[in-house]
């Protein structure tokens, strides 16, 4: 299926690693032009698919948290683009804020993983309304199950799921839609390096998949991506205010249902 994101520039933040990093894969793969903003550096596999020829991109490294580090990344990326198509924020982790750390944590938990995602939505909105363009936010199923011992990012989650529909409300006159993607256990090099931390690594990774009814595994972080890059796209063209949940039915299903045999 032609998704018609040719040439189409879509910033994506956290766009480096993990989630992100298969985003801007697939929108290199559909001709798209990803602009990626990250404190890290692209892994050498994702610049061997950016860097195949005819392909282009764009790469900012600054810290998110700064406004005018993210306002002149987003200037010069509409001066070697001329417009800016779409934006993901995918930005943001799991950083275990919770009742006990204090009021100084909580609130720098929220600049990492909610604040960032208003102020680079307020720098693009203008480009997105002059191209009819698209937004999607990278919540967390942890906005509707909560998790336990992380206040700031479940908030942070949680509040990305209301300012989904609050901009889609907002944007729909001007033909911009916004969504939200969730995903439940998807296995990025933070998820691992979390693992990697139990006492039995291979037991808690079997204790999480079991949860899941469809298939009683992880979900890819290439699955989340197609259904990022769809709603990108005007495949989608009618579909805004939504929350998708590519997760194996971990939300919505029961999760003491058995595998398939």
């Amino acid at each position: 299926m032609d998704l018609h994101l040719k040439n189409k520039v879509v910033i994506v933040t956290g766009g480096a690693a993990g989630i992100g990093a298969a985003v801007v894969a697939q929108l290199a793969r559909e001709g798209a032009i990803p602009v990626i903003f990250d404190r890290r550096t692209p892994k050498p596999a994702l610049l061997d698919t950016l860097e195949s020829p005819g392909r282009r991109f764009g790469f900012h490294q600054l810290d998110l948290t700064h406004e005018a580090a993210c306002a002149a990344a987003v200037e010069r990326s509409l001066a070697e683009f001329d417009g800016i198509d779409a934006l993901v924020n995918n930005a943001g982790a799991n950083d275990g804020v919770g009742l006990d750390a204090g009021r100084a944590a909580f609130v720098h938990s929220l600049e990492q993983n909610l604040v960032q995602t208003y102020v680079m939505t307020h720098l693009c909105v203008e480009p997105l309304k002059r191209r009819r363009g698209a937004i999607v936010n990278i919540s967390s199923k942890t906005a509707l199950t909560g998790q336990g011992a992380t206040s700031g990012y479940v908030a942070a989650k949680a509040a990305q799921l209301g300012l989904t529909r609050e901009w889609a409300a907002e944007l729909a006159p001007f033909g911009v839609r916004v969504n939200a993607v969730l995903p439940a256990e998807v296995l990025t090099p933070l998820y691992e390096t979390w693992l990697q931390k139990q006492l039995e690594p291979a037991r808690a990774l079997g204790r999480i998949t079991s949860r899941s009814p469809l298939g009683q595994r992880m979900t890819t972080a290439g699955e989340i991506a197609d259904l990022v890059v769809f709603l990108l796209s005007d495949r989608s063209s009618h579909t805004t205010g939504q929350w998708l949940h590519p997760d194996g039915g971990y939300v919505h299903l029961d999760r003491a249902l058995p595998a398939a045999t």
